[in-house]
């Protein structure tokens, strides 16, 4: 089959791949680009595992296409951080103990920052509704939730 030519902008940084027409957004992130952040929890957009950003929505990078990425901004975990600099939803992760094996991890953040970025000052419900389509098999979610919320008050103070 042929292969098409997309150009793409993921994480702020310019990229070219070429994508069989089937070849989904996630494949090609990890395949094409080396960003394996994103991970393949179940392949019909059922977990959030593979979680990204397409021009500021939240997808499920498993259920779109490669070549749907021409043209887009993508953001993925990998742009999450500012360099060697974490970003308030990492630290407060790792202050909250808020991940355990880390397969759900990458597309949690991914959600959340998007939601914050809607909502600054989400309500512990509005976090629970938000991230209900990730899912986590090694954690209960209090964590996690109180991890974003915790992250938000940093974020709206300018800590």
């Amino acid at each position: 089959m042929t292969q098409i030519h997309v150009t793409t902008t993921v994480n702020c940084d310019e990229v070219e791949f070429l994508a069989d027409p089937r070849e989904t957004l996630l494949d090609c992130l990890r395949d094409k680009l080396g960003m394996t952040g994103a991970k393949e929890g179940c392949g019909t957009g059922d977990c959030g595992a593979c979680s990204v950003t397409v021009d500021g929505r939240l997808v499920c990078s498993c259920l779109v296409l490669g070549v749907e990425a021409q043209g887009k901004t993508i953001e993925t975990v990998e742009g999450i951080a500012d360099g060697e600099k974490l970003h308030p939803l990492q630290r407060k992760f790792i202050q909250h103990a808020a991940l355990q094996c880390g397969i759900c991890t990458p597309g949690i953040l991914v959600a959340a920052k998007a939601l914050l970025a809607q909502n600054p000052d989400p309500t512990e419900e509005e976090v629970r509704y938000w991230l209900a389509g990730n899912l986590c098999r090694c954690t209960g979610y209090d964590k996690i939730i109180r991890a974003v919320l915790d992250a938000a008050v940093e974020m709206r103070e300018g800590v």
